[in-house]
């Protein structure tokens, strides 16, 4: 009865995992800022084009093999090293201040900052919001607004 009980429990915490993650990233995929670099002075507003390499940009909700849509975080720790730590690489991203969703495929944006110095990360999402496996991200790069 133990040992049934224990398989049974394995195997609901491997089905759960698996739905968990996100979809397969390409080999060598990146995504990039094209108009900004670490330690940029910026005035707001001010535009961020993102960029992208091996994989393909395609709205949420659509759920095809090689593509994904952009998230930006903003003033925050690198993805899997924030409140959640590594389990929000298997999350869905939140939708916050700090966490700003693309889902209609857009590939800039125009942001309208605090003066002072801030963090950007990008994060390529899978159809469900959840970051790719393995997670295509950016460095994260801290620019000053004046």
């Amino acid at each position: 009865m133990k040992v049934a009980l224990l398989a049974l429990l394995l195997a609901v915490s491997a089905v759960g995992h698996a739905v968990a993650q996100g979809a397969p990233s390409s080999p060598g995929a990146r995504v990039y800022f094209v108009n900004l670099s670490d330690g940029d002075t910026v005035t707001a507003p001010f535009k961020v084009v993102f960029g992208l390499s091996g994989m393909g940009v395609a709205p949420a909700e659509i759920e095809k093999k090689g593509t994904g849509h952009h998230h930006l975080l903003i003033d925050r720790p690198p993805l899997g090293k924030g409140e959640d730590g590594e389990d929000e690489l298997e999350l869905s991203l939140p939708t916050d201040g700090n966490h700003l969703h693309f889902g209609n495929g857009q590939t800039e944006t125009t942001l309208n900052l605090d003066a002072g110095t801030h963090t950007l990360q990008l994060v390529l999402g899978d159809h469900a919001h959840v970051p790719h496996s393995p997670p295509v991200v950016s460095k994260v790069i801290t620019i000053t607004v004046k």
